[in-house]
């Protein structure tokens, strides 16, 4: 969508259709004048007589020349688009869930070594300008990277990942709160733009709830963009026993709303992947308006040197 940011110079474009229309009236008043006043009544020999005209020829000039107004008059009126830049200081923190469910095989090879070639992939989506941090959460959460422009740390943290018991949902949203509170202002007053993207298979077990960390991220102004892993079917063996390990989609779900992020629910490697592709495409950008004025200067440029050109080789002179 084309926008102005300074529209009051469409102003001028009246003067101009106010010129177009008074060629447009001289030119229909001289062949109204020619077909009613001619007085010879041999049409086809006056036009045997006098020497062929230019024609059409002669209204090119003329047009290339208005057409030139018209695009110079946008031009001062600045026309931009919207158009989006990665935020400076923008900060992400991964938060990867490494509770026991994780070995469930429903997602091949397993759901860990899923989750891991994805969020690896999702690094590498992000923009070099980004702040990236990593947090594992099982009984406790800790921060494995804090927020930093160093891609090889955290994809060497990811492929470190251990399995832990528990599921610390709530406790994973408060660390990731606090590792970007240690983001560096570098001069800013506010906080960075942040957002926190958490993985989970399971249902919270340990720790803070999620409704006290939603609040706590709503506080802080952060999204948190939830992604449900996982099938119901999975099932792992614990302590000799298996125990089925369904999704948690209403939680995450929910915290994803209160917040302010997106829920997404991967039940493969395939469609994990996708999903960090989406969020890496979106994650951290501002709409800006980006002029486009210079393609419309150029434009009447172009068309005033064209009338220019014609009018002489048809006229020899300009129009």
């Amino acid at each position: 969508m084309m926008v102005f940011l300074s529209p009051w110079w469409l102003v001028a474009l009246l003067p101009v259709l106010g010129l177009a229309a008074a060629y447009l009236g001289r030119h229909l008043l001289r062949r109204w004048r020619r077909d009613t006043a001619v007085p010879f009544s041999n049409l086809e020999l006056l036009r045997s007589l006098v020497p062929r005209g230019l024609g059409w020829r002669r209204h090119v000039a003329a047009g290339l020349f208005l057409a030139g107004l018209f695009a110079l008059v946008t031009a001062l009126a600045r026309p931009s688009v919207q158009a989006q830049e990665p935020l400076e200081r923008a900060t992400v923190i991964l938060a990867i869930d490494v509770s026991l469910s994780m070995q469930a095989d429903d997602v091949a090879p397993t759901r860990i070594e899923a989750a891991q070639e994805s969020a690896k992939s999702f690094v590498d989506e992000l923009p070099d300008s980004y702040n990236l941090g990593l947090v594992s959460f099982a009984k406790s959460a800790n921060v494995l990277v804090a927020p930093t422009k160093d891609r090889a740390a955290v994809r060497e943290a990811i492929d470190g990942l251990e399995l832990a018991e528990a599921t610390a949902t709530g406790e994973a949203v408060f660390t990731a709160l606090d590792a970007i509170r240690s983001v560096p202002g570098d001069g800013a007053d506010e906080p960075p733009p942040a957002r926190i993207v958490l993985l989970s298979d399971g249902y919270r077990t340990y720790g803070r709830s999620i409704d006290e960390a939603a609040a706590a991220a709503v506080e802080a102004n952060v999204p948190v963009t939830t992604i449900a892993f996982g099938t119901d079917a999975g099932v792992v063996d614990i302590a000799g026993q298996l125990q089925r390990v369904p999704v948690d989609r209403q939680a995450l779900a929910g915290l994803a709303e209160t917040t302010g992020g997106f829920f997404y629910e991967a039940a493969s490697a395939a469609e994990l992947t996708q999903v960090y592709q989406d969020m890496g495409s979106s994650i951290g950008y501002r709409t800006v308006p980006r002029e486009i004025g210079q393609w419309f200067a150029a434009a009447a440029l172009l068309c005033c040197l064209a009338a220019g050109t014609l009018s002489l080789l048809w006229t020899s002179r300009l129009p």
